[in-house]
């Protein structure tokens, strides 16, 4: 596979009114979680409004190091997981990315072992993974941790009520491919509620598997067998969709985000109404507007469905030109 290009930086030439349409790519956090689970069905996956981005890159990496079989072209890319798939996920590929541990869960229920290298390495200090290795180890899974790889054991998942410490997306979604394969039923209670784990929830019941409550605090999960080969279409990013809102009011433009989803946004469109700007959703997506200074707001970033933390820098340059 290629590599994405890049550029060591970007020239901005600002005062122009922001006005038109734009198309809203798929969520990285979605692509990333959707084709690490794609490891637990055989055969061939395929996903639509695929982000090109490093990112993604990076994972296409780990799942060919991992034995799948990965082509991208344009937006699709289809994945293959009908041969032989390996459960060591390296270091240099993991080290790049902290989504790249999400495969550990999607391991352990095809496998019944994983050995995925700690993001950052054997660094010292508390691994900011433990939720993972707590919540899963109530399935059945025994971990030891060794060199900077994390290495779990599970000849059998097996089902349980699993109470998070904190609504983590990483162990939410951990645990819901390793449960999607588990044996019984397992409660996710204090689960994570962002879009990506109601995308990511869609996808593997179109796998096959049975899961109800995604996007609410309260996840049940009932194990099936196996699981099949699907073909899903990437939901559109919220941030990316809040970025370009924010760059529209900004210049006092008004524009149509083609793609955009207002439930995923809730949060962020109230705090851009009391700003003064104007929006409403259209047949495509959602039209964003101003033709004013924006209004003093107050706002706090907190786990969804609360002000995204990836949009405060955009926010708050917004709210600069007050």
């Amino acid at each position: 596979m290629s590599e994405a290009i890049t550029s060591d930086y970007l020239t901005v030439e600002g005062g122009t009114r922001l006005s038109g349409r734009v198309h809203i790519s798929g969520a990285k956090n979605s692509a990333l979680k959707l084709m690490a689970a794609s490891l637990l069905g055989r055969g061939e996956t395929v996903l639509t409004n695929v982000p090109r981005i490093s990112d993604v890159m990076t994972m296409v990496e780990v799942l060919e190091r991992l034995g799948a079989g990965v082509s991208f072209e344009g937006d699709v890319l289809r994945i293959d997981t009908s041969g032989e798939i390996r459960t060591e996920a390296p270091y240099d590929l993991v080290r790049r990315m902290r989504a790249s541990i999400n495969v550990l869960g999607p391991l352990l229920a095809r496998s019944g072992h994983a050995r995925v290298a700690m993001p950052g390495g054997c660094n010292i200090g508390q691994r900011q993974i433990d939720i993972h290795e707590r919540s899963l180890a109530q399935l059945g899974v025994s971990f030891t941790f060794d060199h900077g790889y994390l290495e779990g054991i599970a000849p059998r998942l097996k089902g349980k009520r699993v109470l998070l410490d904190f609504p983590s997306r990483g162990a939410t979604e951990n645990l819901l491919t390793a449960a999607s394969l588990a044996e019984g039923v397992t409660v996710i209670e204090n689960a994570a509620r962002e879009p990506d784990i109601v995308d990511l929830a869609s996808f593997l019941n179109a796998m096959g598997a049975q899961i109800w409550g995604a996007g609410s605090s309260t996840i049940e999960v009932t194990g099936v067998d196996h699981l099949s080969s699907a073909s899903y279409r990437v939901s559109a990013d919220p941030i990316e969709a809040g970025t370009f809102a924010l760059a529209v009011v900004g210049t006092g433009g008004a524009a149509e985000l083609i793609g955009a989803v207002p439930d995923d946004m809730e949060m962020f469109l109230e705090k851009l109404h009391l700003t003064g700007a104007g929006w409403g959703p259209t047949a495509e997506g959602i039209r964003v507007a101003a033709n004013a200074r924006p209004k003093a707001v107050d706002f706090a970033t907190l786990p969804y469905p609360g002000f995204p933390t990836d949009l405060q820098p955009q926010m708050m340059a917004y709210l600069a030109v007050l």
